[in-house]
C-alpha cells in the first residue's frame, strides 16, 4: 500500500504538471515565409487547426510512477502467495482474500495492458483505485488465517474465482477509460490534449469491455459446474448467482447497445460505469449484508 500510495502522488505530480502546462499552437511553429532560419527545412503541408496544441510528454513523474507500480505489484503478488503457503490452500477464501487477489488482477491488468497498448495515462486511477480498496480490504476485512470451507474445497473454486477477478480487473480497466471519456468531453487541459480523444478512449473501453464480458460469461459457467457439483443444481436463485446474473446481463446490453443500436460516446461510457458499479456492490454489499449459501464469501 505505500508503494502504490508513492506510484499514486508520482502519476498525481506528473498529472498536475502536464494539465498546467501552457500548450503551443503547432500553427505558430511553422516556418513560413522569408524569415524561416537558413537551412530550415520546406513547409510543405497545409497549417494545422488553430486550437491544435503541442503538449507535454509524459515525463519523470509518469516514469517513476510506473517503475513504482511494478514493484508494489511485485510485493503484492509476493504477499497473495505466501498468504497461500501460510494457508496451505489457495488464497481465495473469505473477502480479505477476495480483495488481495482481485486487486493484484486489476493492478496486473494494467501492466499487461502496455504490451498492446500503452495506458499510462491511468496510472492515478488504477494506483489510487489499489490503495482505497487495498485499505479499504485491510481494516474491514482482515481475518486470519482459517481452514477451507467444505464447500470451496474443490478444482473449481482456482477456475471461477481466477476468471472472476480476471474479468473484474478488465471492468476495472475499461471504468478508468469511460471515466476518462467523460472528463474529457466536459474540459480541456494540457494532460487531457495528450491522451487519446474520447472517439478512441471509448473503443478502448469496448474492446476492454467485450473480453471482460467473455471472462464474466465463463465465470457464470464455472460458477454453475460447481454448484451443481457442490449442491446438487446449477442454478438456484441465491443472491450472489442472480448478482453475478445481472453483471453479465448490464455488460451484455452495453455491447448490444453499442454494436447494433448505435449507443456511443456519453450514453455508452455511463453504461459502462454502471456495470462496474454492479461489480463493486456485488463484491461489497451482497457479501455483506445478503443471507444465502455464498455466506461464507463475507467473512
Amino acid at each position: 500500500m505505500a508503494v502504490y500510495t508513492i506510484a499514486f502522488i508520482a502519476y498525481a505530480v506528473d498529472v498536475a504538471r502536464r494539465s498546467a502546462a501552457k500548450a503551443v499552437p503547432a500553427a505558430a511553429r511553422e516556418l513560413v515565409g522569408a524569415g524561416a532560419p537558413v537551412g530550415a527545412p520546406a513547409v510543405t503541408d497545409a497549417p494545422e487547426r488553430a486550437d491544435a496544441s503541442v503538449v507535454a510528454p509524459p515525463g519523470r513523474g509518469a516514469r517513476i510512477g510506473f517503475a513504482l507500480t511494478v514493484l508494489a505489484w511485485a510485493l503484492h503478488v509476493v504477499g497473495v502467495v505466501l498468504r497461500g503457503i501460510a494457508a496451505e490452500r489457495v488464497p481465495w477464501a473469505n473477502m480479505y482474500e477476495f480483495a488481495l487477489t482481485g486487486v493484484a488482477m486489476i493492478v496486473g491488468v494494467f501492466l499487461v495492458s502496455r504490451l498492446w497498448r500503452d495506458m499510462n495515462f491511468l496510472g492515478v486511477f488504477i494506483t489510487g483505485l489499489a490503495t482505497v480498496f487495498l485499505g479499504a480490504a485491510t481494516v474491514n476485512f482482515y481475518v486470519s488465517i482459517a481452514p477451507l470451507q467444505p464447500g470451496l474445497q474443490s478444482p473449481w473454486l482456482v477456475i471461477h474465482v481466477f476468471v472472476a477477478t480476471l474479468g473484474t480487473g478488465l471492468f476495472a480497466l475499461g471504468s478508468g477509460l469511460s471515466i476518462l471519456q467523460l472528463i474529457k468531453e466536459r474540459r480541456s487541459n494540457a494532460f487531457l490534449r495528450s491522451v487519446p480523444s474520447t472517439v478512441q478512449l471509448e473503443d478502448l473501453a469496448y474492446r476492454v469491455g467485450v473480453i471482460g464480458f467473455i471472462a464474466w460469461t465463463f465465470t457464470l459457467i464455472a460458477g454453475a459446474v460447481w454448484a451443481e457439483h457442490a449442491w446438487g443444481r446449477y442454478w438456484g436463485w441465491d443472491t450472489k448467482e442472480v448478482w453475478t446474473f445481472v453483471i453479465w446481463v448490464i455488460y451484455a446490453g452495453y455491447i448490444h447497445a453499442r454494436a447494433t443500436r448505435g449507443w456511443r460516446g456519453t450514453r455508452s461510457a455511463w453504461l459502462q460505469l454502471v456495470g462496474f458499479a454492479a461489480v463493486i456492490f456485488n463484491f461489497t454489499v451482497v457479501n455483506l449484508f445478503f443471507k444465502g449459501l455464498h455466506a461464507y464469501s463475507g467473512l
